[in-house]
């Protein structure tokens, strides 16, 4: 129940410890040691030694440290002891903490192929006069050092889309996780330094907040670093990190358009998931949807049936789909926003009032483009529905924030499909189903504040390698 500081290969612990609390029980979930500036800077000292060092290590090797980290997570005893330290530690469901975990090993696997598959080509050095006949080619090197700064919302399987690449690219690595969820990170870790195929010392993995992180993006040791989280935090690490790589997924406020056109049924049910999965703590998570007008009043009625109908309650519950916010601060801010708004003329369909950390799935009805729900990152189990005339007006208001991660339309217009393609300011449009649908296979990030970079393991290898140009005279 007690995680540990990695330096490299070597596990340490320390005196001083915090407690994690199950956000649902108030059990303690787990506890890890306290690190600080010194134990950041120990663990890139040895990541930079190891790199140098592991140079010449081969793929085969770091393909098969990750194929052993797969099948370990792969045995069932270990896939459900991961499972059920997400729901304990952040409150996940269990039902998607173990979905999480099977798309770590998905995650890991596309890892795995990516980095077989990664190459560079040759370019034709006399394709101008200036130049002349030589054998001229480029090739992906690892940058050296990452820094991996990961988020409570899905404690694993953005770790995996974060450690997977860095570490088939040849990188040495320090994880940064949560400090809600120490404990997942390091079984996670854990498994990789059992590997009897590991690169030695290659990853370490430290604990903190600020001052930790701090410390990792301002040292010169890190090429790369890649950070989830909050915009706030985003831009101190681009204030701090000098020039190295990088790579930031930042904030979201996800919308979608529902026109006269859609199965509002199937519309409703898609969209009730996308809105309420994972508490609406999902930087995808549905926050905006714009409905016209001609079928805005059946549509907010069937959001609302389809909200009531979601079971509430203990993550640890099989049937459970919503459980608790990850801290009590975070449902009071729920409910001061939606009182906020119901202040300003905004009707609540459904939900709308907290109960310790369970913040029910809120659905907002006759609200207002200027209303912080509307128009700033909620991070909540709240959805808005807004009527508009046509698809002109909606386009407007969807690329009308600070935000552009993933944005949708539900149409059987093509002309409607192609112009949200065409016209959305974002980093990826999904047709005919929710913002928050995301395969770990495809490209994702964002655009304006939304971030910087693409994960998916075999984007993510942009992010994690450098191009060296060779020219043979």
């Amino acid at each position: 129940m007690e995680a540990k500081i990695f330096f490299g290969d070597v596990e340490v612990g320390k005196t001083k410890v915090e407690e994690i609390r199950n956000p649902y029980t108030g059990e303690v979930a787990s506890r890890y040691p306290v690190c600080d500036a010194s134990d950041a800077e120990e663990a890139l000292k040895i990541a930079k030694e190891a790199f140098a060092k592991n140079r010449e290590i081969p793929l085969s090797q770091r393909v098969q440290w990750l194929e052993d980290v797969i099948a370990r997570l792969q045995e069932p005893e270990t896939k459900e002891e991961m499972a059920r330290t997400i729901t304990a530690e952040v409150g996940k469901p269990i039902h998607f903490a173990r979905i999480e975990v099977e798309r770590c090993i998905e995650t890991l696997k596309l890892s795995v192929s990516a980095g077989i598959e990664l190459h560079g080509e040759t370019f034709n050095s006399d394709a101008m006069p200036s130049g002349r006949k030589t054998l001229s080619f480029y090739k992906r090197v690892p940058v050296g050092v990452a820094a991996l700064i990961t988020p409570f919302n899905f404690p694993l399987n953005l770790i995996a889309h974060k450690l997977g690449p860095a570490l088939i690219a040849g990188n040495s690595v320090v994880l940064k996780p949560t400090p809600e969820a120490p404990l997942t990170a390091y079984r996670f870790a854990k498994l990789f330094i059992e590997s009897a195929h590991r690169v030695p010392n290659a990853l370490s993995l430290v604990y903190g907040d600020a001052e930790v992180g701090s410390t990792l993006v301002k040292s010169p040791i890190p090429r790369v670093i890649s950070f989830t989280g909050s915009v706030p935090v985003g831009k101190i690490i681009m204030s701090q990190a000098g020039i190295k790589k990088v790579s930031l997924e930042l904030g979201g406020n996800a919308a979608t358009f529902i026109d006269e056109s859609a199965d509002l049924e199937s519309a409703a049910k898609k969209c009730a998931f996308g809105s309420f999965y994972n508490s609406g703590q999902v930087c995808i998570s549905l926050q905006r949807i714009y409905v016209h007008e001609k079928v805005a009043e059946p549509f907010a009625a069937l959001m609302a049936q389809e909200a009531a109908m979601l079971k509430v309650g203990d993550p640890a519950d099989e049937e459970t789909f919503l459980g608790p916010l990850i801290s009590g601060e975070a449902a009071e801010r729920a409910e001061n926003w939606v009182q906020s708004a119901v202040s300003e003329g905004a009707e609540v369909l459904c939900g709308g009032k907290r109960e310790g950390k369970i913040f029910p799935p809120t659905v907002m009805n006759k609200v207002t483009d200027e209303m912080k729900i509307v128009c700033e990152e909620v991070f909540a189990p709240i959805v808005s529905i807004v009527a508009v005339k046509d698809f002109d007006e909606a386009l407007g208001k969807i690329n009308d924030s600070p935000y552009g991660l993933q944005y949708s339309i539900f149409t059987n217009d093509l002309r409607n499909s192609q112009r949200a393609i065409e016209e959305f300011d974002c980093g990826g449009v999904v047709v005919n189903d929710i913002p928050t649908v995301r395969f770990d296979i495809q490209p994702y990030g964002g655009s304006k504040l939304s971030g910087i970079g693409k994960e998916g393991p075999r984007y993510a290898l942009e992010e994690f390698t450098e191009i060296k140009s060779i020219v043979i005279c």
